[in-house]
């Protein structure tokens, strides 16, 4: 139950945050109160008098709400103000709706809250709206709902639609049921107008949302002691749901052995005891309780991480700001950047970033703006701070468990955090767009190799490729085994790196932009895998630049092979030819055999050789240098092994290849400038 002290400790932080720039929807809700997704708004006067009506889409309202309201998946529990039509509209049964019509018990609540010294204005005027019994006449008047011949609510529009005759919007926002649209699950919000009242929308009201949390309040409930606060209160027997979204029916608290026995035999509580005493299981308030899913609800939409239905969310209890753990470096770094920098100095540093080459300081640069960065959160935190990690996942539509959570102080968020995106850091592909220097409105797309720690939706791309995209639960357990990784320090699975790096040695099984891209993430795995190795001798560290001392097997294969993909580059522009080169088509087998591979790569660049000689002789005299530099590096035994390569020599070509494109870049007299 340390999650919901920490939640419950949140809320009453955020409430003293500055909210008003922020739309209503997305403000910290109050006790007593839920989210959901409005379809019709009715403006009525002060005495309860129609004005009029209309249609909203994707509009969500933040509603008044009892304990069973706020969670009611079935059965009769309405909404104290802003409800469905089938509750709201006396009249829906006379025009056939197909639902259950439930006013009766909606009106005898609306009026109690109306006849309680908690009373307002705004819901007065409602009651004596509703009381009347003209919702549907009214919004059928107004062309809000729409009836059949026979006056009947009409389950789907039959007539001829076109652009000047179109479907009503009704039928578009509602959802329908094979093909049915119910116009009694419209859900109705209120507006009331008043003269001088320039807040006419019941749910902006924070009056209103007062005085409805304060009438809650005194509502019968048993009592007893809250385990969370330590304090005598009203304990709740219905936790909310709605965490993720408003159409969000699991919770993560539920039981129901008074029906569906879910936990037979351990409790013996019935509805009777319950109501008298409260539960055998640990009490819990229910104002803690909202408060703590409310704070909850609000850190998922401000800053949480979704895949698919789960959910990750990483907050300060104290309400300050903290890095997002699952967000790529690069990300992070420019977000920070544009804060802090005026405009114009922003548009210097994107220019500047564009043109930057980490493999010139080997990532000292990098290191510097990581650091900076981190220590920027360190003097803002306490080292005391508490920060909590969750990550919520839902096995069914009813029930929500918290598959990850963690406490960590501020200091030890931060060296982790830190950790993390040093020592997987790696050049990786990202395409940025720029203003056309021509004037053009449509921006200039440039691909650019920002040293990043790659974020672990690419990572499983880059690993399973197109598998994920029929296998959620992978998408999920990927995501669930690399967080630790993040959160706790701890070593990177094996597996996950060893499926990315078989993958970007494979060329032939994506586009060309995607293997770039799974390339910079293979490097990054298998450099962060072996700094943080579970065995310390096996630890090894990479900087992101060619290692020309570096004269490990693998390495030095992974530089054979750039060298040689270039020599063959070249030759086929000089050529006019567009194809890819045999060091692109063999790389899969050059991985598993690179002796008896590079022996057929050899033979294969001699025709090549011979056409660059006539105009391209500097560059080649120079690669063939690269190429005998880089013999005379091996050890006789390892160059004659055929022993398959690990991933190293992915690092030994990525690195070799940026150096390659480097010199293109800076002796455009060698290469005339046109080749890559």
């Amino acid at each position: 139950m340390s999650w919901l002290a920490q939640l419950h400790t949140t809320y009453e932080q955020g409430l003293a945050l500055d909210q008003s720039s922020v739309p209503f929807e997305e403000r910290l809700m109050p006790i007593s109160h839920t989210l959901q997704n409005a379809h019709i708004h009715i403006v009525i006067d002060e005495q309860g008098n129609f004005k009029r009506a209309a249609v909203l889409e994707k509009t969500q309202v933040v509603l008044p709400a009892t304990e069973k309201s706020a969670g009611r998946s079935s059965g009769e529990a309405p909404h104290p103000l802003a409800d469905k039509i089938q509750y709201v509209a006396k009249d829906y049964p006379d025009y056939g709706g197909k639902k259950k019509p439930y006013f009766a018990g909606y009106e005898e609540q609306l009026a109690r809250w109306c006849d309680s010294s908690f009373s307002h204005p705004k819901a007065c005027a409602v009651h004596e709206y509703i009381k009347k019994g003209r919702v549907i006449e009214d919004l059928v008047a107004h062309h809000v709902l729409h009836i059949d011949e026979q006056g009947k609510l009409l389950e789907e529009w039959s007539a001829d639609v076109s652009e000047e005759k179109p479907e009503p919007l009704i039928f578009k926002v509602l959802p329908k049921t094979q093909g049915k649209t119910e116009q009694g699950n419209a859900l109705v919000c209120w507006s009331v107008e008043k003269e001088g009242d320039a807040d006419s929308k019941t749910w902006e009201d924070q009056s209103l949302q007062q005085s409805w949390a304060d009438f809650d309040a005194l509502t019968e409930g048993a009592k007893g002691l809250c385990f969370i606060s330590g304090q005598e209160a009203k304990l709740t027997a219905s936790h909310p749901a709605k965490l993720r979204h408003t159409g969000d029916k699991a919770k993560l608290i539920s039981a129901n052995d008074m029906s569906g026995f879910t936990f037979r035999g351990r409790f013996t509580d019935t509805a009777k005891t319950i109501k008298a005493g409260g539960s055998q299981a640990v009490g819990i308030s229910l104002e803690v309780t909202q408060k703590a899913h409310n704070a909850l609800r609000w850190l998922i939409a401000r800053q949480g991480y979704r895949n698919g239905d789960q959910v990750y969310v990483s907050w300060a209890v104290s309400g300050k700001e903290i890095p997002e753990p699952l967000e790529d470096t690069w990300s992070m770094l420019a977000a920070a950047e544009i804060t802090k920098q005026p405009e114009a100095e922003q548009e210097q540093k994107q220019e500047q970033e564009h043109q930057l080459d980490h493999t010139v300081d080997a990532g000292e640069g990098f290191a510097h703006q990581l650091n900076k960065y981190i220590a920027g959160y360190r003097q803002e935190l306490e080292a005391n701070d508490q920060i909590v990690v969750m990550g919520l996942d839902s096995a069914t539509p009813g029930r929500m468990g918290i598959i990850y959570y963690r406490e960590l102080l501020a200091s030890e968020f931060l060296d982790r955090l830190h950790s993390w995106h040093s020592q997987f850091a790696w050049p990786q592909r990202h395409t940025q767009e720029y203003p056309d220097p021509k004037g053009k409105k449509k921006p200039v797309r440039k691909t650019i190799w920002p040293v990043s720690c790659p974020i672990p939706r690419i990572i499983a791309e880059a690993a399973y490729g197109d598998i994920l995209k029929s296998n959620d639960t992978l998408k999920k357990s990927v995501l669930e085994r690399i967080l630790p990784c993040i959160a706790d320090g701890r070593p990177f699975p094996k597996d996950i790196m060893l499926s990315a790096v078989r993958r970007a040695s494979n060329r032939n099984n994506c586009d060309p932009w995607e293997w770039e891209r799974n390339l910079g993430v293979a490097c990054a795995l298998f450099k962060g895998y072996y700094e943080r190795h579970t065995k310390k001798h096996k630890r090894r560290t990479y900087i992101m630049a060619l290692e020309k001392d570096r004269t490990a097997r693998d390495y030095l294969y992974g530089r054979l092979l750039a060298v040689a993909e270039k020599i063959e580059e070249v030759a086929l522009y000089v050529g006019g030819e567009n194809r890819p080169t045999s060091a692109a088509r063999l790389m899969q087998r050059f991985a598993d055999r690179p002796f008896s591979t590079w022996l057929t790569l050899e033979k294969s660049l001699q025709p090549y050789m011979q056409r660059l000689q006539g105009n391209r002789a500097g560059f080649l005299t120079n690669r063939k240098k690269e190429l005998d530099e880089i013999h005379a590096a091996f050890a006789t035994d390892d160059f004659t092994s055929d022993k398959a390569l690990t991933g190293e020599f992915l690092l030994g070509y990525h690195c070799q290849r940026m150096e390659l494109r480097k010199k293109a870049e800076q002796e455009p007299a060698e290469n005339n400038n046109k080749e890559n």
